[in-house]
């Protein structure tokens, strides 16, 4: 039997993308495999608590029924096969899953894909993020999530160049997906001005009409 660590399980609003507003149970894996310099998550294995599939399914049912899982971390697919025997027993109780990835993991993907109803794919940008990461990497996973519920969101800053709006908008042409442009944030205020904010938003715009700008809401309403 799998085992995975939880950092925490909490009922609130999903405060990115477009289900912006949306109650969901917020269940933060631990592990990562990227590191991104923006990040300013918790999910330390040694502040967090292992649960069987069975033991996480018991907790996620005392917060209610037919709830939004929304699974974050870290990376949730870093634990695929906690995740191949959870979910399963979650949908089973009727319960609908929202993943939130990095979209570097193809091949755990494939493992748990029909049992995901909403993916929620971040591009991550080398000029935000310090990663390099291959375009090809994006490419495959959305090729595995095609026909799902599925949105890019692309975290930036005011270093996005013209070359990772090209290829961004590639892939999303490609799979028929909405780009979610969110600026990034230290703390509570804007790493981005507002000027860049628009140029940014209408390059993108004007190459791909399926785009939204959407910051991090749920902080300035000050909700987990």
């Amino acid at each position: 039997m799998s085992k995975a660590f939880i950092r925490e399980i909490f009922l609130s609003i999903q405060g990115e993308g477009p289900y912006l507003g949306e109650e969901q149970l917020f269940i933060r894996f631990c592990g990562c495999n990227l590191y991104c310099r923006y990040c300013d998550t918790d999910f330390e294995i040694s502040k967090a608590k292992e649960y069987s599939p069975e033991e996480l399914l018991r907790e996620v049912n005392s917060f209610g029924k037919n709830l939004m899982l929304s699974l974050t971390g870290g990376e949730p697919l870093v634990s695929v096969e906690f995740l191949k025997e959870f979910l399963p027993l979650a949908r089973a109780e009727g319960h609908r899953i929202y993943l939130e990835t990095n979209a570097t993991l193809a091949d755990n993907l494939k493992e748990i894909i029909n049992s995901v109803d909403i993916v929620s794919a971040d591009i991550k940008l080398a000029s935000a993020t310090g990663e390099v990461i291959p375009w090809w990497t994006f490419d495959d996973f959305f090729a595995v999530s095609k026909g799902k519920d599925c949105f890019a969101k692309l975290v930036f800053n005011s270093d996005l160049t013209d070359e990772e709006i090209e290829e961004s908008v590639k892939i999303a042409k490609r799979y028929n997906i909405p780009i979610i442009l969110q600026p990034e944030m230290r703390g509570n205020e804007f790493a981005v001005t507002k000027s860049d904010m628009e140029k940014i938003f209408k390059k993108f715009h004007s190459a791909y009409k399926p785009t939204r700008l959407i910051p991090q809401v749920h902080k300035f309403l000050d909700v987990r």
